[in-house]
């Protein structure tokens, strides 16, 4: 071999040299282990299907709420109905009593079903009162107010009236049957009956029903008359 052939040869293989280094490179990466990394994001939710009551609303509406409790505890509501603060009801201006709606506080998106048994309210701007309870459920009690919107659930349509006389109302049921047992020596048609509150149960002693008010009446005043505190009712 001459000089020139040796210098030629060894340039060619020191320019071979990097690419032979590059091509072993890719070998060795393409056998070793492979680390394969998967993007959470990338992958697609599971799908679950909700489970959502259907409701049909025939009307809404949006506006202010308010409550009313102590002061209006037990007296007679615009539907009969005596007011109980503890019950889920509610006061509208134009809705038949009876109405059942539901009610969405839209500050905090919880609902209620309420009973529509009363009138009110009677401040300007304001589509509904609801009770002590509802507030408390609605969260809206130490506000006073809240903007809620009002859907019809149901249009109940009342039964023929019929008249009850309300001659007392006792949390312990012995006293309630104390005077039932006392008044039927007199009247016809005494009963106990039972309601519970969220905080506790009231025996309301009744005589009745009475087809007309008229009727009703009559007997009230013989029950005032023998010292009762009457209070009539359309339930």
């Amino acid at each position: 071999m001459t000089r020139k052939t040796f210098f030629m040869n060894y340039r060619e293989s020191k320019a071979f040299f990097p690419t032979l280094l590059i091509i072993i490179f890719f070998l060795l990466t393409a056998c070793g282990p492979r680390h394969i990394v998967i993007d959470r994001k990338t992958l697609p939710p599971e799908k679950q299907e909700a489970k959502i009551e259907k409701r049909e609303s025939r009307e809404v509406q949006y506006g202010v709420a308010s409550w009313y409790g102590g002061e209006f505890h037990g007296r007679p509501t615009s539907s009969g109905e005596v007011y109980d603060m503890y019950q889920l009801t509610c006061a509208h201006n134009t809705l038949p009593l009876g109405t059942v709606v539901m009610v969405t506080n839209l500050e905090n998106g919880r609902s209620l079903e309420l009973k529509v048994n009363d009138r009110g309210p009677f401040v300007k701007e304001r589509i509904l009162d609801v009770s002590y309870a509802a507030a408390q459920m609605l969260g809206m009690w130490e506000k006073g107010t809240a903007p809620v919107k009002v859907e019809v659930v149901s249009l109940t349509i009342e039964p023929i009236q019929r008249f009850t006389l309300q001659v007392g109302s006792f949390a312990d049921e012995t006293n309630a049957q104390r005077l039932a047992e006392q008044l039927r020596k007199s009247f016809e048609n005494v009963f106990v009956a039972t309601v519970e509150t969220l905080t506790q149960k009231y025996h309301r002693v009744r005589v009745g029903q009475f087809e007309t008010r008229e009727a009703a009446l009559v007997i009230a005043e013989k029950l005032s008359q023998m010292g009762f505190n009457v209070l009539l009712t359309s339930r």
